[in-house]
């Protein structure tokens, strides 16, 4: 049996030194579709959508609400179905 696919949802650059998580779209276990609104992260003067990167679940979430950021930093994990 083979384990299905696992996409690291990850924090694109954003050309800000300061990037804070705002909030979530979707909770764990609900399933996704690739490039679906899914969290929303805050730079200064703008706010920005962070998209699914694969369809699937959404089974882990690693971002807290008011948290900084930094490029590249884990969010959450989707298992492709």
């Amino acid at each position: 049996m083979t384990q299905p696919d696992r996409t690291t949802i990850t924090l694109p650059e954003l050309g800000s030194a300061r990037v804070v998580f705002s909030l979530w779209h979707v909770r764990v276990g609900d399933r996704v579709t690739e490039g679906d609104r899914i969290a929303e992260v805050l730079i200064p003067g703008a706010t920005f959508d962070v998209p699914a990167p694969a369809t699937g679940r959404l089974v882990e979430t690693f971002a807290l609400p008011n948290a900084p950021l930094t490029p590249g930093a884990a969010l959450g994990t989707v298992v492709e179905e």
